[in-house]
């Protein structure tokens, strides 16, 4: 146990200096009493509240449990916010601003007087920009996430935001429902606050927090509007307070160890394909050095066993009535490093221990998974030298192995206004988006779950390959081959397709290749013309300055750790 004369608050409040007497009565100022100088942790409670996002709509209530947990266990908590990304609302895109809240995460805990941090989240971004922060600020930290919305209900019919509502809106473009069912749909498909309730980004983040070490066992799916949602917040508000007491930093908790057992946990959930861009980002933060080919050797290793939307069949809402992640992990446990430390300050075999797997159905044997490869498969070729990724568990099967012509689009403007055309398109088409990563987009949007032509869907062809640098959302389905890198604006090869080639899709050999001979796809990028800048002043400017492409984890150059190289591909563990 620390000594409390080493806490980080006690430099703010304890001496003789002026500054010391008027930090004081600043706090006293806000009904505080001396009680908040005499040892006691103070804990700061970063709150992404706001009611521009859908998903951390809730998080004051969320707070306010959080609060009698530190006060409960002798801590004084002191909430503050931060900016918030809510993803169905903010252009171009919330990635585009993932660093930039991760900057104000970490910069908001270290000017302050706090101990400890809990960190209250819930959309796409917000968890892994909390995560990038309190990593850099390496001070003790816990997240609450704010849970799954409730699952929807139309006609009989369980719906998951995201994910059904994308099938719906093509079954309206192909004319097999009508307006009035689409309204009725927009009334009841998004039942509560709380963040999608498909295993999409949101989902797949908190898993990722919990799996990582870096939330008590059993947080991520608890729905939003759950009592035992306010009582996981509480007992994390304990937790918190013995965590400064015991120095327990996220440098400790999150090893490379920890960040496989999160991968192999993201394979086996099926979890959305950004958990590969902001595992990255979070790994460099921490100064573990993550690749993709760790991705694809863990995912090659680890079946695919959480029947969850958009890959399978069920809601976070069923997942969470059925045990959870702590179900699908003590299910994986032979694959997991059982000793890797976690912010219960025991390993995490201790947390899995005694943990059961009630629902077959949903959570399966590893000998009887869904899949016997994880979620996500990691391509090479020449059309991604760098690496590309593809969800192959929401994927077609019979379009795992395809080669077809080329449509190409070099603006999703463009794309978005011709789809609807009659476009010389079949079901062996391999549909193309240029400019649409880092650079492109700008920011990396979700545009690479691109729209099915209106010819095909009036056809009944629901699926054909689509190749982009762009991501999508993780409630999206298809065989969409994503995060091609480098991408098309800073001369990657996608930048060289054009309408009429041949694309081969393999996804086996984790292989995408344009079938166009090497000396041709130079000449065309050679005489490519790049695109100018999408910013010249203030942050946009900052991204496009700095920020890495998405084998890299698309943060910052300058703030990978010291002694880290520079491009984020060194490492300081």
């Amino acid at each position: 146990m620390r000594d409390p004369e080493t806490f980080r608050s006690r430099a703010w409040f304890h001496g003789d200096q002026y500054e010391h007497l008027s930090r004081r009565a600043w706090l006293r100022s806000e009904g505080l009493t001396g009680s908040a100088f005499d040892g006691r942790p103070i804990v700061g409670i970063c709150n992404s509240w706001s009611e521009l996002t859908n998903c951390n709509a809730h998080l004051r209530q969320v707070a306010e449990a959080v609060k009698r947990g530190v006060w409960a266990a002798g801590g004084i908590p002191l909430e503050f916010p931060t900016i918030s990304l809510g993803e169905m609302f903010m252009k171009p895109t919330t990635m585009l601003f993932r660093n930039l809240m991760s900057m104000d995460v970490e910069e908001s805990i270290t000017a302050n007087p706090i101990d400890g941090v809990v960190l209250l989240c819930g959309c796409d971004k917000t968890t892994p920009a909390q995560l990038m922060g309190a990593a850099s600020a390496n001070i003790p930290s816990i997240m609450v996430t704010g849970g799954p919305m409730l699952s929807g209900r139309w006609q009989e019919q369980e719906l998951g935001s995201g994910t059904d509502g994308r099938k719906l809106f093509e079954a309206l473009r192909a004319g097999r429902i009508g307006e009035e069912q689409w309204a009725e749909v927009e009334g009841c498909i998004a039942r509560s606050a709380g963040h999608c309730t498909v295993m999409g980004t949101a989902s797949t983040m908190a898993s990722m927090a919990e799996s990582l070490g870096m939330m008590l066992s059993g947080g991520a799916a608890i729905p939003a509007v759950d009592s035992r949602r306010y009582q996981f917040a509480e007992k994390s508000g304990r937790r918190i307070v013995e965590m400064v007491r015991e120095d327990l930093t996220p440098s400790r908790i999150l090893t490379r160890e920890a960040f496989e057992n999160a991968i192999r946990t993201d394979m086996a959930i099926g979890g959305s394909t950004n958990a590969v861009v902001h595992l990255l980002a979070i790994a460099g933060r921490a100064g573990i050095r993550l690749t993709l080919n760790d991705f694809d050797r863990l995912s090659r290793e680890t079946p695919y066993i959480v029947d969850v939307k958009p890959s399978g069949r069920f809601l976070m809402e069923d997942f969470y009535y059925a045990g959870g992640l702590p179900s699908a992990m003590r299910e994986l446990q032979p694959l997991l490093h059982g000793d890797a430390l976690t912010v219960s300050g025991q390993t995490l075999a201790e947390d899995l221990s005694g943990v059961e797997v009630p629902n077959r159905k949903l959570v399966r044997p590893l000998d009887q998974p869904l899949n016997r490869e994880g979620g996500t498969a990691i391509l090479y070729g020449n059309l991604a030298p760098d690496g590309a990724v593809i969800k192959q568990t929401a994927a077609s099967p019979h379009l795992l192995r395809h080669r077809g012509k080329a449509l190409v689009f070099d603006r999703y403007e463009t794309l978005r206004a011709r789809i609807d055309d009659d476009l010389d398109v079949d079901e062996n088409t391999v549909l193309v988006l240029q400019n649409a990563g880092p650079q492109g987009g700008p920011g990396f949007p979700e545009w690479g779950h691109l729209p099915i032509p209106a010819k095909l869907l009036r056809a009944g062809i629901n699926d054909i390959v689509r190749v982009s640098d762009a991501r999508m959302s993780g409630t999206s389905f298809g065989t969409d081959v994503l995060h091609v890198s480098p991408e098309s604006a800073v001369g990657g090869p996608l930048a060289a397709v054009r309408t009429g080639d041949e694309i081969e899709l393999d996804v086996p050999a984790r292989r995408i290749d344009l079938r166009v001979g090497p000396r041709e796809i130079e000449r065309r990028l050679a005489e490519r013309r790049a695109q100018a800048p999408h910013y010249r002043r203030g942050y946009g400017r900052l991204f496009l300055d700095q920020v890495t492409q998405a084998h890299l984890g698309c943060d910052f150059r300058f703030l990978a750790p010291e002694g880290a190289a520079a491009d984020g591909s060194g490492s300081v563990n």
